[in-house]
C-alpha cells in the first residue's frame, strides 16, 4: 500500500472517531441539558406557568441598606433600656449565640440604649425614631416588621443570604428569580435593574459584588443590569464613533444569523440568551437616555426627594431613578446603599447615614402614591441584619452586628400600611413574637408577585432548586391586605 493511501486511511479513521466522538458528546450533553433546563424558557419569563395566582404587585423596588441598620436606634423602641444604659446585658438574654470576633473578646457587654428619642407617628401610632423624621412621616403607609432574623453574623454571608437564599455564593439573586419567573413588561428595558450608592455614614462601606444581582444557575439573561452614576449609565451601550442606528441594526442582524446557525449545531441555550441580550441592548440605547434625563422633572420633585436627587450617584438620585423606571414598568429595581456599618462613631455616622436616605426613601413612597403607582409597586427597606443591644468598645461608641432580630419595612403592592408585625424582648435582642426568617421575607415578596415559592423552582444538579431553599418558609400573610 502506498504512503498516500495509508495516510488517507489513517485520516479517514481519525475523522470518523472525531466526528462520532463529537456526536456522542453532543448527544450526552443534550441529554444533560434536557434534564437540567426547561424545554422552552421564553426570553420574557415562564409565560403560561406564572403567576400562580393574581399578584398584588406588578413590580418591586428594593431599597437595600448595606451594612446593617440599627433597629434599636430606628424602628424598635425599647424605652426600658434607658434605665439600664451601661449595665451588663443579662446572660439570660445574651444566651450562647455567636457574636463576631470584633466583640467576642470583650470583658463587658454593656447595654447601650437608643441614641435618639422615639415618638408615635401618624394616625397608626407606630413608634419611630427621631433619626428618621421623613420616614416617620409615612408611618401610615408602611408595615414595620420587627422580628426579621438570620443566621448570618458577618456582612458578605449576610448580604448573600438575604439576596440569594444561601450564604454560599453562586446562587441566583431575588431579582433574577423574579425576572426568570415573570419576565419583563417593558421590552425596551431589562426586567432587573441595579443602582449603587455610597453613604456618608461609613465611607467606604462594605463592598458590593455583582454576584448579588447575578443569575447563578438561571439563564444569564435574568441577571441584573447595573446603571452607573458616572459616564455612560450602562457600559458598552453607546455606539462607537461612525456607527449609526442603521449600521448597528445591520450588524446585529448578521450576528444573530451567525448565532442561530451555531445554535442549530450545538443547541447551547446561552446562545439564545446572547441573541436576546444583543437585542435588549439595542433597544436600551434609545430607552435609557430618556430615563436618566431629568429635564422634564418639576422643581417639586427635588423638594420631595431632596436636592441630592439632582446629583447622579447619590441615594436620592437613585430613588428618583427607581420611580422613573417603575413608571416604565421595569419589573425589579434594586438599590444598594453602603455605609450602615456603625462599629464606631455611632451617633455622628448614623446621623449622616440617615440624612442620606431618610428624605429620599419617604419621598419615593409619597411620589409613587401621588402617581397611583404605590398600589401595585412593592417597596422594601432594610439590610442584611441589625445591630447589637450592647456597646462595642466604649459605651455608646458603636454597635456590633446582630442577626437574631432586626427591623425592615415594606409598603405598597398589597402590604397593609400603618401596622407593625413581630416583637422582640426588652433589649431588642431576641424575637418573642411572630418570627420572620429571611426565607419568609423572600417568600412574602414572591407571594406579592403572584408566585408560590414552594412551586417555583429550577432544575439544577439533579435538584429542584428554590430561592427559599429546602427549609420551611411561609409568606407573612398577616401583613397583606
Amino acid at each position: 500500500m502506498s504512503d498516500f493511501h495509508q495516510m488517507h486511511r489513517t485520516l479517514g479513521r481519525r475523522r470518523f472517531l472525531q466526528s462520532t466522538g463529537g456526536a456522542l458528546g453532543a448527544l450526552a450533553l443534550g441529554s444533560l441539558l434536557q434534564s437540567e433546563l426547561p424545554a422552552s424558557t421564553p426570553a420574557g419569563g415562564r409565560q403560561g406557568e406564572l403567576p400562580h395566582f393574581p399578584p398584588t404587585a406588578k413590580r418591586v423596588i428594593y431599597l437595600f441598606q448595606s451594612g446593617g441598620p440599627s433597629h434599636i436606634d430606628l424602628f424598635d423602641c425599647k424605652p426600658g433600656m434607658q434605665a439600664l444604659h451601661g449595665s451588663e446585658l443579662p446572660a439570660s438574654v445574651k444566651g450562647t449565640q455567636r457574636v463576631t470576633g470584633m466583640t467576642s473578646g470583650q470583658e463587658q457587654f454593656q447595654v447601650c440604649a437608643p441614641m435618639r428619642p422615639f415618638s408615635p407617628r401618624g394616625e397608626c401610632g407606630t413608634v419611630i425614631s427621631d433619626f428618621v423624621p421623613h420616614m416617620a412621616g409615612i408611618a401610615d403607609d408602611i408595615a414595620v416588621i420587627r422580628s426579621v432574623n438570620t443566621e448570618a453574623i458577618n456582612h458578605d454571608p449576610g448580604i448573600t443570604f438575604i439576596n440569594t437564599g444561601s450564604q454560599v455564593p453562586g446562587r441566583p439573586s431575588l431579582g433574577a428569580w423574579a425576572s426568570y419567573g415573570l419576565g419583563s413588561v417593558n421590552e425596551d428595558m431589562p426586567a432587573y435593574a441595579v443602582l449603587i450608592s455610597q453613604g456618608t455614614g461609613k465611607n467606604p462601606g462594605q463592598p458590593i459584588f455583582s454576584r448579588l444581582w447575578g443569575s447563578g444557575f438561571l439563564p444569564t439573561q435574568h441577571q441584573g443590569v447595573q446603571l452607573r452614576s458616572n459616564g455612560d449609565p450602562v457600559l458598552y451601550l453607546k455606539d462607537a464613533a461612525g456607527i449609526d442606528r442603521r449600521t448597528r441594526r445591520l450588524m446585529l442582524d448578521d450576528l444573530a444569523a451567525l448565532n442561530k446557525l451555531r445554535h442549530a449545531e450545538v443547541h447551547d441555550p446561552e446562545i439564545e440568551t446572547r441573541i436576546a441580550q444583543y437585542e435588549m441592548a439595542y433597544r436600551m440605547q434609545a430607552a435609557v437616555p430618556k430615563i436618566v434625563d431629568l429635564s422634564d422633572e418639576p422643581e417639586s420633585t427635588f423638594a420631595l426627594y431632596g436636592e441630592e436627587a439632582r446629583r447622579p450617584g447619590t441615594y436620592a438620585y437613585n430613588c428618583l431613578m427607581a420611580r422613573r423606571m417603575a413608571e416604565k414598568d421595569v419589573r425589579f429595581i434594586q438599590l444598594f446603599h453602603r455605609g450602615w456599618d456603625q462599629h464606631s462613631a455611632l451617633v455622628p455616622d448614623l446621623t449622616s447615614q440617615c440624612k442620606d436616605t431618610d428624605q429620599a426613601s419617604a419621598g419615593l413612597i409619597t411620589d409613587l402614591k401621588q402617581r397611583g403607582l404605590l398600589d401595585d409597586t412593592l417597596v422594601i427597606w432594610g439590610g442584611e441584619f441589625g445591630r447589637s443591644a450592647y456597646s462595642q468598645g466604649k459605651l455608646g461608641t458603636g454597635r456590633d452586628h446582630h442577626g437574631r432580630c432586626f427591623s425592615i419595612w415594606m409598603a405598597g403592592g398589597g402590604v397593609r400600611g400603618g401596622i407593625t408585625y413581630g416583637a422582640t424582648d426588652d433589649f431588642g435582642y431576641n424575637v418573642v413574637e411572630n418570627p420572620v426568617h429571611i426565607r419568609d421575607l423572600n417568600a412574602t415578596i414572591l407571594h406579592c408577585l403572584g408566585i408560590d415559592h414552594d412551586r417555583f423552582s429550577f432544575k439544577f444538579q439533579g435538584l429542584s432548586q428554590k430561592l427559599t431553599g429546602v427549609e420551611e418558609a411561609h409568606a407573612v400573610k398577616a401583613i397583606l391586605s
